[in-house]
């Protein structure tokens, strides 16, 4: 159960906090209250958002914020993080809201393909965060476009993400379009969420994988959701999680039989890391992925030394968000961006030729 509430935070103050509230079944009885908590609501943190940490739970539990109810007992603060949780005990976890912050402007070079009163279409760089976040509060993408677009971008969309209608991974190069304008952001925000089965809106990426997907043309459809193994990963599911669509095609295959593939993919829908999780799924992890590409070392050392240099370089998932188009929300044009693979992809692709 999740429910917003104003409340008084320690030192008496009012501010806005997400109570989360869990039973605890049998098979948890004995579980520090940390590790239970942490587990517990794991899977109660909406997509996009940052799951609670263990670390995270402690500090709450110190500042009062977590308290506990059983049979014929009323609700009592708790101040052990290390005490054993029992059966059928009911604890409520209230997260207070992060403080509102506003970015800043910074100098940050930008690689512009496009830009108008309404709305700018950029090259994202590999390693470029999207918006501030945890971890993340500035040299962001945000942040060089309020350097670049000025204040008046501050209030679009929201504090922490003016102008963002999409996003792209830290380590996914590619075309982005950013809203400059109310209007605009409401018109690609309706585009974005229609994914393209309105017509409007159409999205390609460029990928390396391992091995030659079969058949070379096809549709994955997986739902997808947060792993339960690992709550910092996504995964695809049979039952619950989310839709999620993925049309792909193999433009080439290199070695025979076939080491490597570089595959066009087209989103139907838009899933935190969609494209990595489906062809993870379908045993043909990205090239570089860090966190699915599984099994990366021992496929490596098959690879010629000139690709092998080339992939460690790279550094990164071999991911590139190539083509974007999209209606321009005021004018009604049809706009059409293509982008080349970025240096560190095309000298990966250059080494795999010979195969």
């Amino acid at each position: 159960m999740m429910s917003s509430l104003k409340e008084s935070a320690p030192g008496g103050h009012i501010d806005e906090a997400t109570s989360h509230a869990v039973t605890v079944p049998p098979e948890a009885a004995g579980i520090r209250l940390d590790k239970y908590l942490t587990d517990a609501l794991a899977g109660k943190a909406p997509e996009g958002e940052a799951v609670l940490s263990r670390a995270r739970l402690q500090a709450l539990i110190g500042e009062g914020r977590v308290s506990v109810a059983s049979a014929g007992k009323a609700a009592a603060v708790v101040v052990d993080a290390s005490q054993k949780v029992k059966t059928g005990e009911s604890y409520t976890v209230s997260v207070p809201a992060p403080v509102p912050a506003k970015p800043l402007g910074q100098s940050i070079p930008l690689d512009i393909v496009y830009e108008d009163d309404e709305l700018i279409v950029v090259m994202k760089p590999a390693g470029l965060v999207v918006h501030p976040a945890a971890g993340n509060q500035d040299m962001t993408l945000v942040n060089a476009l309020i350097a670049h677009c000025g204040e008046s971008l501050s209030g679009i969309g929201g504090e922490r993400r003016p102008g963002i209608v999409h996003r792209l991974d830290k380590d996914t190069s590619g075309l982005m379009v950013v809203a400059k304008t109310d209007r605009t952001h409401q018109g690609l925000s309706l585009q974005f969420a229609a994914h393209g089965r309105d017509g409007k809106l159409t999205r390609a990426y460029w990928a390396l994988v391992w091995g030659e997907p079969k058949p070379r043309d096809g549709t994955i459809e997986a739902n997808i959701a947060r792993s339960s193994h690992n709550r910092s990963k996504m995964a695809t599911v049979k039952t619950s999680g989310r839709e999620a669509i993925t049309h792909y095609h193999v433009m080439e295959s290199f070695g025979e039989p076939p080491l490597v593939s570089l595959v066009e993919c087209r989103l139907e829908t838009g899933r935190t890391h969609q494209i990595r999780v489906h062809m993870t799924a379908i045993g043909h992890p990205l090239l570089g992925d860090p966190t699915y590409g599984g099994g990366q070392r021992t496929r490596k050392t098959r690879l010629p030394p000139e690709a092998q240099a080339a992939l460690e370089r790279l550094g990164r998932q071999a991911l590139h968000a190539h083509h974007l188009g999209f209606e321009h929300p005021v004018t009604g044009e049809r706009l059409e961006f293509d982008a080349p693979l970025p240096p560190d992809m095309a000298d990966l692709l250059d080494s795999l030729e010979g195969l």
